[in-house]
């Protein structure tokens, strides 16, 4: 099969497409057949070696849609089922970015009715992401939150399900975003300065770090998207980051608020799996608003 990798570190140029053997389920594992795979800036991160992994092959991605191929014995997945999984790990030899891939079946969830393979290839990572996010600061309805990068996925998910949550959401974006953040529910809005100390919580999806924390109340909570680089706690403020854990059961859930019209999936553009090196380039461009999608 074609898979896409990196053997050495750098800019988009290092992206290769390789062909190697077929994955094999283990115990407790499936194989899917990609249909569609995002590509997330964490694969940049990768791509540039800021997860390690100097001198081995390195496989992108983490998101994927597409109809289960192999199955171990007794499993609760079929060959023929249509799902999406979150393939959790930066630094591991193959990821979602081939034309098959093999997966814990607890991370596996039944892909959405309502949109396709494509669009429902964008939702795990970020939603899962949000979502975890979300359920660390521990928010209870009418509180307030700030979530900063509103119009980005993890963002965008983010300020939906706050709002689903009763939470009285916040958005920080740029100015030719709001009408789409207040689409999400984000009862306020800014695209500049935002008074100190003004809100329950911040959820960080634009990495801003010790800034953002400033407009956490005393005793409030901060919580980032970029595992262990959260700011220091001042004032008495809970700060963490979040670390997205595949979880089948919550990708179910998630799953069943697309197909409910609660969460949105976005698609920028879709590109070959020949192609990756020139979606990793879009990306860097910077300015997508939606996910970038690899088609094998």
């Amino acid at each position: 099969m074609r898979a896409v990798v990196v053997n050495s570190f750098g800019g988009p140029e290092v992206v290769e497409v390789v062909e190697t053997d077929v994955p094999e389920p283990g115990a407790g594992q499936i194989r899917i057949k990609v249909s569609a795979a995002a590509l997330n800036p964490v694969d940049a991160g990768v791509r540039a070696g800021g997860f390690g992994g100097a001198g081995q092959r390195i496989g992108f991605g983490w998101d994927v849609a597409g109809t289960v191929d192999a199955v171990a014995p007794g499993g609760p997945w079929s060959v023929g089922d249509q799902v999406v999984a979150l393939h959790y790990g930066p630094v591991k030899p193959l990821g979602t970015h081939a034309e098959y891939v093999v997966v814990d079946a607890d991370a596996v969830a039944a892909a959405p009715a309502t949109v396709d393979a494509v669009h429902a290839a964008t939702l795990p990572l970020n939603a899962l992401t949000a979502a975890q996010a979300l359920d660390r600061l521990e928010l209870e309805p009418g509180q307030s939150l700030l979530v900063t990068g509103a119009a980005g996925a993890v963002g965008g998910y983010a300020v939906r399900l706050a709002a689903q949550r009763g939470i009285a959401v916040s958005a920080l974006a740029r100015e030719t975003d709001e009408e789409f953040v207040r689409s999400l529910g984000a009862v306020g809005f800014t695209a500049g300065d935002v008074e100190a100390g003004s809100f329950d919580a911040v959820l960080d999806a634009a990495f801003l770090g010790e800034p953002a924390l400033e407009w956490v109340r005393d005793g409030g909570a901060y919580m980032g998207v970029i595992p262990h680089a959260e700011p220091a706690s001042v004032r008495g403020v809970r700060t963490g980051a979040v670390e997205v854990s595949a979880d089948g059961a919550r990708l179910a859930e998630l799953v069943r608020l697309v197909e409910d019209g609660v969460l949105t999936t976005r698609v920028a553009e879709t590109f070959s799996l020949d192609d990756a090196a020139k979606a990793h380039a879009r990306l860097a461009e910077g300015g997508v608003r939606g996910r970038l999608v690899l088609v094998p």
